[in-house]
């Protein structure tokens, strides 16, 4: 007699699944499974963190005089192994949509080398990002300690380049990318954000960026900080809408301290400074101070309210 019901679970589990799918309308896939794979997308942009930064996130063997020819062949690499997974996106979206008019290899390839133009671009910002970490931290020794070590860093580098794989029409790729991150550092930046150079998250943990925020150049935020939604508005079908404007604009210059919360299509002007622990659904006018108040024998003093 078996120990376990082998066969009896393996048949629940094929009524389970099978449900889903109905219920889905998922098609069968009896050539194998092609969506991307997670743990093809983290070797593939291991990889591409030794392309922006060979000389301190590249092999350690490497010495500078053959940095190019590492670019080179790691670059190679790493294009034809995301080609593989735009592939598999693009296949598994058409699917989906049921579309049958689109040369799939083609519109592989040309998002592939879209993205791969975008890398130069991609290492300035991500420069910004690094060089504003080692100004506005005053215990940053060196840029290649906040390049090394710091999770905001590594988040950022994610994000840049989920956020361009985003912009060609990839968002499983670009979700999977910033969600490697997500699970690394604790913070959650959704790739379809738009973020302006020079951005620092400093300490970083439980920090919420939204698919639809627009954040503006040297912007500073602390841990815990949540740019979120207010609301979430539904269609007549009661169903979620998708993509509406939903998260805060922060323009240039904005610094938000920990434990902020702020929700809704909202605007932060330009050099506003967001105190802890502030809850704020209003917009915030250039330059404008926002502090929780402070609570002094039982009585508010001296505090601004935020909300």
């Amino acid at each position: 007699m078996s120990t376990f019901d082998i066969s009896g679970i393996v048949q629940s589990l094929y009524t389970a699944r099978h449900s889903w799918r109905q219920a889905q309308s998922g098609a069968n896939e009896p050539g194998g499974r092609e969506f991307p794979s997670r743990d093809a997308l983290a070797a593939i942009i291991g990889s591409l963190k030794g392309v922006l930064f060979p000389m301190r996130l590249g092999p350690p063997e490497l010495r500078q005089e053959s940095e190019d020819f590492h670019v080179a062949h790691a670059l190679d690499a790493a294009l034809h192994g995301l080609l593989k997974q735009v592939r598999r996106e693009l296949k598994y979206n058409a699917a989906l949509t049921r579309a049958t008019s689109s040369d799939i290899d083609a519109d592989a390839l040309a998002a592939v080398r879209s993205f791969a133009a975008e890398l130069p671009a991609i290492r300035r910002l991500l420069d910004s990002d690094v060089l504003a970490a080692y100004q506005g931290d005053p215990a940053a020794r060196s840029v290649d300690e906040v390049l090394l070590c710091y999770p905001g860093v590594l988040a950022m580098i994610h994000y840049r380049l989920g956020h361009a794989l985003y912009a060609l029409g990839l968002p499983l790729l670009a979700r999977i990318v910033s969600e490697l991150a997500h699970g690394a550092t604790g913070i959650d930046i959704h790739p379809g954000a738009s973020i302006g150079a020079g951005f620092f998250i400093d300490h970083g943990t439980g920090v919420v960026i939204g698919e639809t925020a627009v954040i503006g150049q040297r912007v500073r935020v602390y841990q815990a900080v949540t740019l979120g939604a207010k609301r979430f508005p539904t269609d007549a079908d009661g169903k979620l809408q998708k993509g509406l404007p939903r998260h805060p604009v922060v323009e240039d210059d904005v610094v938000i301290y920990a434990g902020a919360t702020i929700l809704g299509r909202i605007t932060l002007g330009k050099g506003a400074v967001i105190g802890g622990n502030v809850w704020l659904t209003h917009d915030v006018p250039p330059g404008g101070r926002i502090a929780q108040a402070e609570s002094r024998s039982g009585a508010f003093a001296n505090g601004i309210a935020s909300a």
